[in-house]
């Protein structure tokens, strides 16, 4: 039974409104304390002509549910407090039933979401800064696709740009094929940067860079061929991240794909908008913002157009209802401009959104300037292992382990904070088995399994005397379980992970309270069966709160 649907449909019918408008309405109240569901009476009293504090009193003298326990009026607030042994067999039996699918909904059914995030630039080595936006993202559209939606991730690459040119030049200059082929992002930044210290004595290697792309565009057959090289070469670097992270993309569509697409945007723009030359450059103006430039004054295209080229495309080719863009804060103002354009169009701005966020703080590495995606990911894993080491020195599959500990817990590190705040990056910290952190996450998960395993008995599903439930523990641990689909809704609306993230651990603060104060194995008969389908739920809910976070939940640690 779904209590907030019941509630809602009672509450609609008193009020003569829909039962979609008060569902939107129900909350959960942040303490157990304050009931299981409230609704807020402001917006409806007016109108119906009487005082908000008047129509909840009205309202909970006439609703009469069976599985209601107490209604009480706050101020405008009605607080609905359900039966302890309802609340305990709707969700036990549900997530036993449901198991990885508890939580899920039909919500998005019939509606595409198309995703841009991580969008790192070939040829250049895969840095921290874009990991944000790869986390993210990988979260927010496992989130949707669970809330039913039809999500197309795209990633989209920094394939195209003068940049290619320079490089083109480099690697004709002081490219060797053995350090290519045996680390090739190293060996292209190398001469890349050499190539800039070079160009500082000798400017005409500037023009030679503009002259090779130049014929980028113009489809000269020797320089697309080492572009496309270029391009092969780090998107198999990049796929060692991608699988490490555990993230796959539905299309690798970058930059360079709308280089044939571009012209046709501008025409289709103009036929609904105006547009002007401003010193030669061709862009639209807009209110309260800079000009948004479709063509520099000397013909060539900018980004604002190969955006607008992807928008175009990717609302006609996947027929998207939205599209999310996860790109980081600085980037405001240029996607404001992107989506007034679009709004210009003819489309609905609300279709487009900017998913922004803030930037990691407190990491170095030892290769300067840039922090290195490998060197974290590598870091994480070492320290893991170690730490596994002195906890569980007699584990198995300890490496196996130790990645899934190590990448959990940078991933979990970045997503616990709220997305648009940057992140303070703290090895001891995210990597910390008995703080707010993915290994206490993962740990709780392996404690679960432990004492699944231990039992040696088969958990029954019917016939459970669901009133033996009566500690203070079990209970709040029994409704924070039930309360996993309003978490996944609220991460989904918001486009922050980070509510799933803090669900689990307070979960885990739960379940551990629980764990401490109340013995399993060894209980009477009924007693154990109740507590380990309990346990086994919780298990059930952090391995599927992990898997929207993009983590990985091991059995053993």
């Amino acid at each position: 039974m779904n209590f907030r649907d019941e509630i809602a449909k009672t509450i609609s019918e008193g009020l003569n409104v829909t039962t979609n408008e008060v569902v939107e309405a129900l909350e959960v109240p942040p303490d157990y304390a304050l009931g299981d569901y409230a609704f807020p009476c402001f917006k409806f009293a007016s109108k119906s002509g009487k005082k908000p504090n008047e129509l909840a009193k009205e309202l909970s003298e006439t609703i009469k549910l069976d599985f209601i326990e107490n209604i009480e009026t706050k101020g405008a607030y009605l607080n609905f407090f359900i039966k302890a042994e309802n609340v305990v067999e709707n969700v036990l039996s549900e997530i036993s039933e449901k198991k990885e699918c508890y939580g899920s909904t039909n919500e998005g059914k019939g509606k595409t979401v198309v995703m841009d995030y991580s969008s790192p630039n070939i040829a250049k080595p895969f840095g921290i800064g874009h990991l944000r936006s790869t986390v993210i993202g990988n979260s927010i559209y496992r989130i949707l696709k669970f809330r039913g939606y039809n999500c197309v991730g795209v990633n989209h690459l920094g394939d195209w740009g003068t940049q290619f040119g320079k490089l083109i030049v480099a690697y004709e200059n002081w490219g060797e094929e053995k350090k290519l082929e045996k680390d090739p992002i190293k060996h292209l930044l190398d001469i890349y940067v050499k190539f800039h210290d070079e160009a500082k004595i000798n400017p005409e290697l500037d023009e030679e860079a503009r002259e090779e792309f130049r014929k980028l565009e113009n489809g000269n057959k020797k320089s697309l061929a080492i572009w496309e090289m270029f391009k092969e070469l780090s998107l198999k670097e990049f796929e060692k991240y991608y699988a490490e992270l555990n993230i796959e993309f539905d299309s690798n569509a970058g930059e360079s794909f709308y280089n044939d697409k571009m012209d046709a945007a501008i025409k289709t723009l103009e036929k609904k908008v105006k547009t002007e030359l401003s010193d030669g450059a061709l862009v639209v103006e807009l209110e309260k913002m800079p000009p948004f430039m479709l063509k520099k004054t000397n013909g060539s295209s900018t980004y604002h157009t190969r955006d607008l080229a992807a928008a175009i495309y990717r609302l006609t080719e996947y027929k998207a209802d939205k599209l999310l863009y996860v790109v980081g804060a600085p980037q405001k103002l240029h996607f404001k401009q992107l989506f007034s354009v679009l709004g210009k169009m003819g489309h609905e701005e609300s279709k487009f959104e900017h998913v922004d966020f803030g930037h990691f703080l407190g990491m170095s590495t030892r290769k300067g300037n840039i922090i290195f995606l490998e060197d974290v990911l590598d870091k994480g894993i070492e320290l893991a292992k170690k730490i596994i080491s002195v906890k569980n020195p007699k584990l198995k599959n300890k490496n196996e382990v130790a990645k899934m500990v190590g990448i959990g817990a940078i991933i979990f590190g970045d997503l616990s904070s709220d997305r648009v705040k940057d992140v303070e990056f703290d090895w001891d910290r995210i990597l910390n088995f008995e703080g707010e952190s993915g290994p206490y996450v993962q740990y709780t998960h392996a404690r679960c399994c432990s004492v699944l395993k231990k039992s040696e008995t088969e958990i029954k599903k019917t016939g459970l005397k669901w009133d033996k439930f009566t500690s203070e523990e079990e209970l709040k641990l029994i409704k924070h379980l039930g309360s996993f689909e309003n978490a996944i809704e609220q991460a989904a609306k918001q486009y922050k992970p980070s509510i799933i993230a803090r669900y689990l651990l307070d979960l885990c603060g739960l379940f551990n309270s629980f764990y401490a104060k109340h013995k399993i194995i060894g209980s009477e008969e009924e007693l154990l069966q109740l507590r380990l389908l309990l346990v086994d739920s919780v298990r059930t809910i952090i391995d599927s709160g992990l898997n929207l976070l993009g983590i990985k939940a091991p059995e053993e640690m």
